[in-house]
């Protein structure tokens, strides 16, 4: 993939003075209207610059991306560094608590909406069937990720699906020594970028396992290893890391593959739904 900087609208300007009239005019739109660009698909930009899909992705390899969500992923990132810090630069000691509410409520929701527009549909069933045919799946994630495998391993294991998650990075690689073409392995990392989750990850792969990432950044190790990878988009405050945003546009994530391979397995989910519930049932008073 093409790489992310915070000049990448610049870059597209400045190479879209050497591009063909039509090819031109397009870029020009995506620089003009950057945010407006994220939220539209390939079909939507081609009808707004009465272009084709097949123009635009020929656009998109000239400019250096992959494709259109590829482009799309760098822009977002890139105005994401640059919009608004709703907690801290328009925090007011004049805020009272329903304004401070209100501020951080909408940090979280940007968080969420643009990071519905990264997500590309392909790559999510994509990653669904892969999970569907596993025998065996895993999550692996540490510090704040290792909260998110928690969750989604919480989820999954009422869709019936043989699962397990490891937040120890040394029961990580344990576990993906033992794993085989009927495995797979969903990484976990804000960074893409932990060294310990990669390398169990790679030991995974290397067993035969199929591998699914989650993170922010689409050049980081984990993008460039895993069988899919599923982005979201954070911004950062004094204090609020990135890593803080990404917990539930990840959690969501989690919630859309859950949901999903939860519709394939719908009997089986149901079945262990209502067993879940009635032994849980004996645990209150």
């Amino acid at each position: 993939m093409a790489s992310v900087s915070l000049s990448s609208i610049e870059k597209i300007r400045a190479a879209s003075r050497g591009l063909p009239p039509k090819l031109k005019a397009i870029a020009e739109h995506i620089t003009s209207e950057p945010r407006d660009i994220i939220h539209l698909s390939i079909v939507e930009l081609a009808k707004k610059t009465a272009s084709s899909e097949a123009t635009i992705f020929r656009l998109c390899k000239r400019l250096g991306f992959e494709g259109f969500q590829d482009l799309k992923i760098a822009i977002a990132q890139e105005i994401d560094q640059t919009k608004p810090n709703y907690v801290d630069e328009e925090m007011s000691l004049d805020d009272d608590m329903a304004i401070f509410m209100q501020k951080v409520f909408q940090t979280n929701i940007s968080a969420l909406k643009d990071s519905f527009q990264l997500l590309n549909p392909e790559d999510v069933e994509k990653a669904i069937q892969i999970i569907h045919e596993a025998k065996r799946l895993e999550f692996y994630g540490s510090g704040g990720s290792g909260l998110i495998a928690t969750d989604a391993f919480h989820k999954f294991m009422r869709t019936g699906i043989n699962c397990i998650v490891h937040t120890d990075s040394h029961f990580q690689a344990m576990s993906a020594g033992l794993l085989d073409q009927h495995s797979t392995v969903i990484g976990i990392s804000h960074s893409g970028r932990n060294k310990d989750l990669l390398d169990a990850m790679k030991t995974a792969k290397g067993k035969g396992a199929k591998t699914i990432g989650i993170t922010s950044y689409q050049r980081s190790p984990l993008s460039q290893l895993a069988d899919v990878t599923l982005y979201t988009a954070t911004q950062e405050t004094a204090f609020r890391t990135e890593a803080m945003s990404a917990r539930l546009a990840q959690l969501t994530v989690i919630d859309v593959l859950y949901f999903a391979l939860a519709h394939l397995r719908q009997q089986e989910t149901i079945t262990n739904l209502k067993q879940m519930r009635e032994t849980i049932s004996q645990k209150r008073v």
